[in-house]
């Protein structure tokens, strides 16, 4: 079921190749773009992890990837990316991004 905080198919094309790649294990339960939409429904909502909806993984799944992805430094990869694109549409110049001077 999509929530309003869900991504949307043309949002999740900007950002699914800017995610870590899992490591050869078993195959995942659920997907990246469910953990983010976990994610983006917490924030959101400001629920509780046990007020997650069904159909979304389960807190703990969130929490350990929002956790692992906080450490690696992707939500700032992935607010640089968008940075850098917005700053193409609207036709400036993108000489710094996220205090990184791009050449």
């Amino acid at each position: 079921m999509a929530y309003s905080s869900s991504l949307s198919d043309q949002e999740w094309e900007i950002i699914k190749h800017l995610l870590p790649k899992k490591k050869r294990t078993c195959p995942p339960k659920w997907s990246k773009r469910q953990i983010w939409d976990g994610i983006f429904y917490q924030l959101k909502n400001g629920c509780n992890g046990s007020d997650l909806p069904k159909d979304l993984p389960p807190y703990s799944t969130v929490y350990w990837h929002y956790k692992n992805w906080k450490k690696e430094g992707v939500f700032e990869t992935v607010m640089c990316e968008l940075h850098k694109q917005l700053r193409e549409k609207v036709k400036k110049n993108p000489l710094e991004l996220c205090g990184r001077s791009v050449t």
